[in-house]
């Protein structure tokens, strides 16, 4: 194992040595200590590498990542994996606004809450959180799959396209176009798969599922106010 002492070494440091590493690496576990919440904390790495950050990190961390997978010992600022392509990001605490935001691929997995805007724009990524969701979350999401165990807050889905939204609690309010769907067994099976993934404690059969009504693909004046 690489072992970091991000507060000594400093972020420029180690994120260069991250990116140095490729597929064929055999510097495959890495340690980050003392990140005391810096920011953009392994950003844009591209390996098979498994990166443990021992506290709490800032803005950004894990954005544009692929193939890696960072496991956060606490919580984690504003767009944690944003425009991520693939790998894994687990937060062991809470994670704050724009979580996962545009991002295209892989997995996000948040132990505690979420705030608000988690999934906006999201592009194929999956997102669990075993906790409870902030307003405005996978505003225009346009595919991928968000998975609350919790509660969502107002204006779920909000201009979705098709991403799909499934909530174990209740929801505040739905955003424009989108609208409650049936779980199909399709579904349930996904489910499945992503919580045992996840290693989050629910049952497949208490979610509820949302998703897009498809009202307003194409520009129609009698929905005008919904834009």
């Amino acid at each position: 194992m690489q072992s970091f002492d991000l507060e000594a070494q400093g972020l420029r440091a180690l994120n260069t040595a991250l990116h140095a590493q490729s597929d064929n690496t055999n510097q495959t576990v890495w340690e980050v200590q003392n990140p005391k919440g810096s920011h953009a904390i392994a950003v844009g790495l591209d390996a098979p590498i498994e990166v443990n950050v021992k506290g709490s990190t800032g803005y950004y961390c894990g954005g544009m990542n692929k193939q890696a997978t960072i496991h956060v010992h606490g919580s984690a600022g504003p767009g944690t994996g944003e425009n991520m392509m693939s790998g894994k990001i687990i937060i062991e605490g809470d994670a704050s606004q724009y979580l996962g935001a545009t991002a295209h691929g892989g997995l996000i997995v948040v132990k505690g809450n979420a705030s608000s805007r988690c999934g906006i724009s999201m592009k194929g990524v999956n997102i669990v959180v075993q906790g409870s969701i902030g307003h405005m979350s996978a505003f225009m999401g346009q595919s991928g799959n968000l998975v609350v165990c919790g509660d969502a807050g107002d204006a779920l889905g909000d201009s979705c396209y098709e991403a799909r939204f499934f909530v174990r609690g209740s929801v505040k309010s739905l955003g424009a176009d989108c609208e409650k769907k049936e779980m199909r067994p399709e579904h349930i099976e996904f489910l499945k798969d992503i919580i045992a993934e996840s290693g989050v404690d629910a049952k497949p059969e208490e979610f509820t599922r949302y998703g897009s009504a498809r009202t307003l693909y194409n520009f129609d004046v009698d929905n005008a106010g919904a834009y």
